[in-house]
């Protein structure tokens, strides 16, 4: 949030705190959200990433969010900058070809991922705008379609967080130009990292670090008349601005969004996670026990 200043200002001119149509864009039905209390169940990616994709621990279920999305007729595409060679095999229990129509992890074997250097990728000096570029392309070629894309970076994995600014104003100008051609009509965005402060750093040193850690970020922008109605939208997501919520919360909203006001029914029970809810339904701040979070196992991907 310290670092993507523009960025953020594409989902806060959006920001309508009683869910009222934005007098900025009185023709428009977009309305972005900040949800203050997202909690991540560990401070590192590989507690975090089953939650968020499968609702579950990855071991234990076949969940995995993109074979919802395909079942219902999206086209779903992933891009990524890990240059992990056994990431698939520690996040997933599938193969990139069974969840998404179209993937594209970019890989420099020369990166280092904590490096505090810039580094010039085959004539441009920051790999992302080739993965923008990828993203860009798949929401063009699909803008008649359903469509689901994923796009997970690890810019931000780096002691002094100053390198993270400098993709600030690529990502701004990516969202920016897709809704001035009116590109992202009846779309959902979900901005946010998987957990705070986390990595070897100067912030080790200070006190909200202990706090950070645990404390990633949440911006939604909604804008899907069609599929959730609109009493749905912004009933609760107001209030769970500040409700404690974490991954399961974020997964059970994607499956929402799939299938709109279906959501709850006998038909998608069986995606569902039992460990949280739908950022448009009521959550009730005191069935947030601690207690019921620190009986679950803790895991990690293996």
């Amino acid at each position: 949030m310290r670092q993507l200043k523009k960025t953020l200002k594409f989902f806060e001119r959006f920001i309508s705190f009683k869910g009222n149509i934005n007098p900025k864009f009185p023709k428009e039905n977009y309305h972005s959200f900040q949800f203050f209390k997202y909690h991540s169940h560990q401070f590192y990616t590989a507690g975090n990433y089953p939650i968020l994709f499968y609702g579950n621990h990855r071991n234990e279920s076949n969940k995995y969010i993109t074979l919802y999305l395909k079942r219902n007729g999206y086209m779903t595409s992933y891009t990524a900058d890990t240059c992990y060679n056994d990431f698939t095999r520690s996040f997933h229990n599938f193969s990139f070809a069974d969840i998404y129509d179209h993937h594209y992890a970019l890989c420099d074997p020369n990166f280092i991922e904590q490096t505090t250097k810039l580094y010039c990728f085959y004539g441009k000096k920051i790999h992302v705008e080739f993965m923008l570029e990828y993203v860009n392309q798949f929401w063009r070629n699909y803008k008649d379609n359903r469509k689901f894309s994923l796009f997970l970076t690890n810019f931000a994995h780096e002691g002094s967080y100053e390198k993270l600014k400098y993709i600030d104003n690529l990502i701004y100008k990516f969202f920016s130009n897709l809704f001035n051609e009116h590109l992202l009509e009846e779309t959902s965005i979900l901005l946010l990292s998987d957990h705070g402060i986390a990595i070897p750093s100067i912030y080790f040193l200070t006190e909200f670090y202990k706090y950070e850690r645990n404390l990633p970020m949440l911006y939604l922008l909604i804008n899907d008349r069609k599929n959730i109605s609109y009493e749905s939208q912004y009933k609760y997501l107001n209030q769970n601005q500040q409700t404690f919520i974490t991954g399961f919360d974020i997964y059970n909203t994607i499956i929402n969004l799939i299938y709109g006001d279906k959501f709850g029914t006998e038909e998608t029970k069986e995606s569902i996670s039992i460990y949280g809810k739908s950022l448009f339904s009521e959550i009730n701040p005191m069935s947030r026990n601690p207690k019921y979070y620190s009986s679950m196992d803790l895991y990690v991907c293996i």
